[in-house]
C-alpha cells in the first residue's frame, strides 16, 4: 500500500476563529502541511452563502422574496437584478474574501514569527468559482447578465490579495463544485443544476475555470479543488466513479498557461472498490496530488481501506477530507485532523 505523503487542509474547519485554525492545524498536522487556510471562519462558515447578504446591497440588485431566509445569521435569499437596472453599469461592493484573507494573514504571519507555524509553509487563501455564485443565486437570463460583473469583482479581490501578501508566502486555491454539478445534471437547492450560455456547457466551464488558474500570478501557488457538493455532509449526487471528475481535471490542466500546484479529488465514504479508482490512471500529471478520503466517520481504518483501493492505480499523493470540515459535528475537528496525521507522513 502507497503512503501518503503530506496532507491537504481543504479550507473550512470548524473552529471560531483563525488563530485557533492555523495554531492547531500546525501543532496537529506540523510538517505534513505545506500551507494552512485560516477556516473560513465568520460569515464564511457556509462557503459561498454569505454573497447574497453583500451582492444584495448593491444599488440595481434586489432579493428574492420578502421574507429572510436566515441560514444562523445570515439571509439566504437569492437575487435578481433589478427591473430598469443596467447590468452593464452595476457596481459590485467589495466581495469580503480579500478583507478576511488579509486580516488572517497578519495572524498567520505573528504566528510564524512566534515559531508556532514552521517557516516555508505558505497561506492559504479559498475562493468560489464564478459559476458557483452565480448559478446558485441568480435566475434565468440575470445569469449571463450578472456574471461580468462579479467575474470582476472576484479578479478584484484576487488583485487585492496577491498585492498585499507576498508572493511566497501565498497559495490561492479554487473551489470548484457547481461545475461538476452541471456536468452531472445534478440537483442542487431543489432544481437541476444547469449552464446558462450557449454552446457546448462542459467546454464553458473549462474556459471559466481556465481564466481563473491563469489569473493567480505564477509566483503564487494555484490549486484545485474538485467537489460533488457537501450540503448537510451529502452530495447533490453520488459519483459513478472518478471518471467525471478525471475527465474535466484534464481539460483544466491542460487548458491553463501555468502549472497547477495541486489538485485535490473527493472520494465517497462508501468507495473502496478498485472501479472507483480505475479512471485515475488517465489523469494527468500535475504537481501535488490530494485524494479526499479522510472521513470522520470511520476515522484510520476507512481511510486506509481507501488508500489501499487507491495505491493499486495511482503511485504518490497525499490525504484530505472530500470536502471542508466547516460544517462537521462540534466536537470532531480534531479528531479529524488527527486522522490525517495518522495515515500521511511528513513531506
Amino acid at each position: 500500500m502507497t503512503q501518503p505523503h503530506g496532507a491537504l487542509l481543504v479550507g473550512s474547519v470548524n473552529y471560531d476563529d483563525a488563530e485557533k485554525t492555523l495554531r492547531t492545524a500546525a501543532e496537529v498536522l506540523g510538517p505534513r502541511l505545506k500551507r494552512i487556510p485560516d477556516g473560513e471562519v465568520g460569515r464564511r462558515f457556509h462557503w459561498i452563502m454569505f454573497q447574497p447578504d453583500v451582492l444584495g446591497e448593491a444599488e440595481g440588485i434586489e432579493r428574492i422574496g420578502a421574507e429572510p431566509v436566515w441560514l444562523r445569521d445570515l439571509d439566504a435569499r437569492p437575487l435578481r437584478i433589478a427591473d430598469g437596472a443596467d447590468p452593464s453599469s452595476l457596481q459590485l461592493p467589495p466581495l469580503g474574501y480579500a478583507d478576511a484573507a488579509i486580516e488572517s494573514y497578519e495572524i498567520f504571519r505573528r504566528l510564524r514569527d512566534e515559531g508556532a507555524i514552521a517557516e516555508g509553509v505558505r497561506f492559504q487563501v479559498s475562493l468560489p468559482t464564478v459559476v458557483a455564485v452565480v448559478g446558485s443565486f441568480f435566475f434565468g437570463d440575470d445569469r449571463a447578465a450578472i456574471e461580468p460583473a462579479y467575474t470582476a469583482a472576484l479578479l478584484r479581490e484576487l488583485e487585492q490579495i496577491t498585492g498585499a501578501i507576498p508572493a511566497d508566502d501565498l497559495a490561492v486555491q479554487w473551489d470548484v463544485a457547481s461545475e461538476i454539478g452541471i456536468i452531472e445534471r445534478a440537483s442542487g437547492y431543489g432544481r437541476t443544476m444547469e449552464a446558462w450560455w450557449d454552446g457546448d456547457p462542459f467546454e464553458g466551464l473549462v474556459s471559466r475555470l481556465v481564466d481563473l488558474v491563469d489569473a493567480v500570478p505564477e509566483n503564487v501557488e494555484a490549486g484545485v479543488h474538485l467537489c460533488y457538493g457537501d450540503a448537510g455532509e451529502r452530495h447533490f449526487v453520488e459519483p459513478s466513479d472518478a471518471g467525471t471528475l478525471v475527465r474535466f481535471a484534464n481539460a483544466v490542466v491542460s487548458g491553463a498557461r501555468r502549472d497547477l500546484t495541486w489538485l485535490h479529488l473527493p472520494v465517497p465514504i462508501d468507495r473502496d472498490d478498485d472501479a472507483f479508482y480505475a479512471p485515475l490512471a488517465e489523469l494527468v500529471p500535475v504537481g501535488e496530488l490530494y485524494l479526499g478520503l479522510v472521513h470522520r466517520e470511520d476515522g484510520v481504518e476507512g481511510a486506509e481501506r481507501r488508500i489501499a483501493a487507491a495505491s493499486k492505480v495511482v503511485p504518490a499523493f497525499g490525504v484530505a477530507t472530500e470536502c471542508g470540515i466547516g460544517r462537521a459535528p462540534a466536537g470532531t475537528t480534531e479528531g479529524i485532523l488527527e486522522t490525517h496525521a495518522a495515515v500521511a507522513t511528513a513531506w
